[in-house]
């Protein structure tokens, strides 16, 4: 796997088939995610948005999973993770851990102390939830029906 901080300009549309591939996000949280990478290559650093990519050495242009982060504004030491996936083909082999740890080392190198992130609380996102979890994230608040009625909003934090 080929690991990079830098962008480029196709990853607005490895980014948007990745996210789509995972079935997972729905169409306006695909939009998100590839409009964070179009603010970043059109900001860059001013974006305050920061990411992590592995590509598969043997398909070029082929992004196998990513991870994108941030300083929470107003903020000095706490920092967001705003998205994380990995292609299906990868799932369950340790780049979600590698996605994620790499994160995490990058924001703590630029002073984060802590991670934050969430995610929804429907069934589907079981799986997402046991993640974050085994890899030393712990429930800091629940928001009951925040996206949707039934579709709780967890947030989770972690001490870098």
């Amino acid at each position: 796997m080929l690991w990079r901080k830098t962008l480029q300009q196709s990853d607005a549309s490895a980014v948007g088939a990745l996210v789509t591939e995972t079935g997972f996000f729905s169409e306006e949280e695909q939009l998100v995610a590839i409009e964070l990478v179009q603010e970043t290559l059109l900001r860059g650093p001013a974006s305050g948005y920061e990411f992590v990519f592995t590509d598969d050495p043997d398909k070029p242009g082929k992004l196998l999973g990513y991870a994108c982060f941030g300083p929470i504004p107003a903020t000095r030491s706490s920092y967001d993770l705003y998205w994380i996936a990995v292609a299906p083909s990868q799932q369950g082999k340790g780049l979600g851990r590698k996605l994620l740890q790499e994160a995490e080392r990058s924001a703590a190198k630029s002073g984060a102390t802590q991670m934050y992130l969430d995610t929804s609380g429907r069934p589907q996102y079981v799986p997402t939830r046991s993640f974050y979890e085994h890899t030393g994230y712990q429930v800091a608040a629940t928001l009951k029906d925040f996206y949707a009625p039934g579709d709780d909003k967890v947030i989770y934090s972690k001490r870098l």
